[in-house]
């Protein structure tokens, strides 16, 4: 009788699991770079936005693949160390120094950290009072928007959390989740 491999079993070659790793990161960077982030929803094009922004999206897909059992935990790892892995680079090729580097990523690691349990938090809270303040404290540095920015980024983050929830495993492994449109880019399909 002839054995299937299991996902998991492939991640144990390390070339396999850092190939999967960058495709879902490669994924989540680009739902993270969207126009209408910037554009529509106000999101400052700094590298303090985009980090942001890939760390918001990362907080909720990351917790979705751990979900999924023991192979979606190490590809969740494997998807951590990537982001990680590839900021390093980036700071790297800014000109940031061996000497600083590293202290410059711990404070990386902790504000993924920090800011993973403030959306985690306020996403399990009925009203959008406490998603709303992490936003502003976090993607817009403390400095809300104008108009209906803000409402429109909690349904985004709410529809994307139940999208998610909603996934079937498989789907999530295989790097085949699609990423909802923001509600300011629905609000202007429907105009």
């Amino acid at each position: 009788m002839t054995r299937v491999r299991t996902l998991f079993e492939y991640f144990t070659r390390p070339q396999e699991r850092a190939r999967l790793a960058a495709e879902h990161y490669a994924a989540l960077v680009a739902q993270a770079r969207q126009r209408d982030f910037y554009e529509s929803l106000g999101v400052p094009d700094t590298l303090d936005g985009r980090f942001d922004l890939i760390v918001l999206h990362a907080s909720l897909y990351l917790k979705r693949l751990r979900a999924t059992g023991r192979e979606g935990r190490a590809l969740a790892q494997a998807v951590f160390d990537q982001m990680f892995f590839n900021l390093d680079q980036s700071l790297r090729e800014l000109g940031v120094g061996d000497i600083s580097l590293p202290k410059k990523i711990r404070k990386m690691v902790s504000a993924f950290y920090g800011r993973a349990a403030a959306y985690d938090k306020a996403l399990n809270e009925t009203d959008d009072e406490a998603l709303a303040e992490a936003l502003v404290r976090n993607i817009y540095a403390g400095t809300p928007p104008l108009g209906t920015a803000i409402g429109s980024f909690c349904a985004y983050l709410r529809e994307t959390s139940k999208v998610l929830a909603a996934t079937p495993d498989e789907v999530v492994l295989a790097n085949k989740f699609h990423w909802p449109a923001s509600a300011e880019h629905r609000s202007r399909m429907i105009a």
